[in-house]
């Protein structure tokens, strides 16, 4: 343990045996929860850089602290990243080395950085960028479902925006990717139980940190959180699932109509469970007839 601490040491603090360090814009992943999940070129290269662009300088001075970085910090973050651009860009002109970090992951993932790439394109300014941690592919990797998939980012904040993505993600056949804030998850679960009826889902909350949880369920038998959740949650809806995953009743709809079969017509009941279920009413009538007989 000694060893390897030293070792790791020596490397994170030596100097780059470069004479020249590539000067440009660079796009450097930070981890997204533990400290340790940083890269040693990302080290590197936020010493060796001139100037660090960050969303919020205290988030980052953890960080850098953490591996004494002392490089001068610029704030930001997308409420002044259009006022910064003309000032970044002629640093940039000047030949200074500039690296880019969000307060978690991949920055220009779901975080500013976007208009500032686009001006180092339209400036034929170099960009550089360090592969590293991402709450996207971390997720994904998690979920045992296609490895073909859609990353849309956060959820919209109004009610018919997010039906209008959903409407328009669910003919996706591939894995489906959201970012969204704890505080929310109620509200966009009935919208998911209504256009991902047969897929699963995995919903990760606190990657890589103390409290680190995946849940995973069928779609149909996602339920509303009792307790309040803190922190961004990763969602990963899967791919759409063989029809022969969808002919067969869940154990709660089983359940659903043995609390219902002395309480309603079988007619009844199986258009109750038919209204959001992707099993045919066939199956679900001759399910009804079956318990209804052994009563």
């Amino acid at each position: 343990m000694i060893i390897y601490y030293l070792y790791t040491n020596m490397i994170v603090n030596s100097k780059s045996t470069n004479k020249e360090f590539k000067k440009g814009l660079y796009l450097v992943p930070t981890p997204i929860g533990n400290l340790k999940d940083i890269t040693l070129r990302a080290l590197e290269t936020l010493r060796k850089s001139d100037f660090i662009l960050c969303e919020d300088t205290r988030i980052s001075k953890n960080l850098l602290s953490r591996y004494k970085i002392n490089t001068k910090l610029i704030s930001n973050h997308k409420f002044n990243e259009k006022k910064n651009l003309s000032k970044i860009i002629d640093i940039l002109k000047k030949g200074s080395v500039v690296s880019m970090i969000s307060d978690a992951g991949t920055p220009n993932i779901s975080d500013p950085g976007s208009l500032l790439v686009k001006e180092c394109v339209k400036n034929e300014i170099e960009i550089i960028p360090l592969p590293g941690p991402s709450a996207v592919t971390t997720a994904l990797s998690a979920s045992g479902f296609s490895d073909k998939f859609f990353f849309y980012g956060f959820f919209p904040e109004k009610n018919n925006e997010i039906l209008k993505t959903l409407e328009t993600t669910k003919k996706i056949d591939c894995s489906i990717i959201f970012f969204i804030s704890a505080k929310k998850i109620n509200k966009i679960i009935p919208y998911i139980k209504k256009e991902f009826l047969g897929r699963k889902i995995l919903i990760c909350r606190e990657i890589s940190k103390l409290f680190e949880e995946f849940i995973r369920s069928d779609i149909n038998e996602l339920k509303l959180f009792e307790k309040s959740l803190k922190g961004e949650l990763t969602i990963v809806i899967s791919e759409k699932l063989n029809k022969k995953n969808s002919l067969e009743l869940s154990e709660s709809d089983k359940s659903t109509i043995k609390k219902m079969i002395n309480k309603l017509s079988i007619k009844e009941i199986t258009n109750l469970i038919h209204q959001n279920n992707p099993v045919s009413k066939k199956i679900i009538y001759k399910y009804c007839v079956d318990i209804k007989n052994e009563s």
